[in-house]
């Protein structure tokens, strides 16, 4: 299991993050903190393995949070989860090592694709010994929606990582009411950025065909 730290303020907002948090196989909240007295007070008594860190804190904010605990020696990972959308602050936390940044408000799904994208990640990681090239690049995109290409206007890129994710994440090829449920979005939404993505070159399409009736058309991502 990945331990959870879940750092917010709003009472209120630090329970829905634990929710969602437990929604997603492999992973459990072992802890909230509502300042970032009480964060770093959390970490010095338990190890976790992954902080979702709100940056606007009562006490001081989630940047001071981040350089406080490598300053102490603690390499925990940690994801950014605010309202906080500013360029200087966004450079500013990748600059101190946050791995990424998920920016308030969003829903199950959104948070969902980020950490099962981390998820991925620490299994990489872990395998531990030589890497090449391509699980070089594998790893450093693993939490970015940069793979994601760019999308005609009034199409959310965001939208179009989730599918991405859904994809990667996949044993083999999925149908495009697979990828809406596992997506959290409607049927209607995944084929429309399924057909954006097929026609980039990104996703493939192939037929299944049954006993009777239409071939149901089956979506993976792909690898070239």
């Amino acid at each position: 299991m990945i331990d959870v730290l879940v750092v917010d303020d709003d009472i209120r907002v630090a329970e829905i993050n634990t929710a969602y948090v437990a929604k997603v196989a492999g992973f459990r909240v072992v802890a909230q903190a509502h300042s970032a007295a009480e964060a770093l007070g959390r970490i010095s008594e338990q190890a976790v393995d992954l902080i979702l860190l709100d940056h606007y804190l009562p006490d001081e904010n989630g940047l001071a949070v981040v350089r406080e605990l490598r300053r102490l020696g603690h390499q925990t990972d940690v994801i950014m989860v605010t309202a906080a959308r500013d360029v200087a602050t966004v450079q500013a936390a990748m600059r101190h090592g946050a791995l990424q940044y998920l920016v308030k408000p969003f829903n199950f799904a959104g948070l969902r694709a980020k950490l099962e994208a981390y998820a991925t990640l620490r299994r990489t990681l872990d395998g531990g010994g030589e890497a090449e090239q391509s699980e070089v690049d594998r790893m450093f995109g693993a939490l970015s929606a940069a793979s994601a290409p760019a999308l005609p206007k009034g199409h959310s890129p965001t939208t179009a990582e989730l599918v991405r994710q859904v994809l990667m994440g996949a044993d083999g090829p999925l149908s495009a009411h697979e990828i809406a449920e596992r997506a959290g979005m409607s049927r209607q939404t995944a084929q429309r950025y399924l057909k954006l993505l097929e026609r980039a070159g990104r996703v493939e399409l192939t037929l299944r065909y049954g006993e009777t009736g239409r071939p149901e058309h089956r979506f993976t991502w792909s690898r070239g």
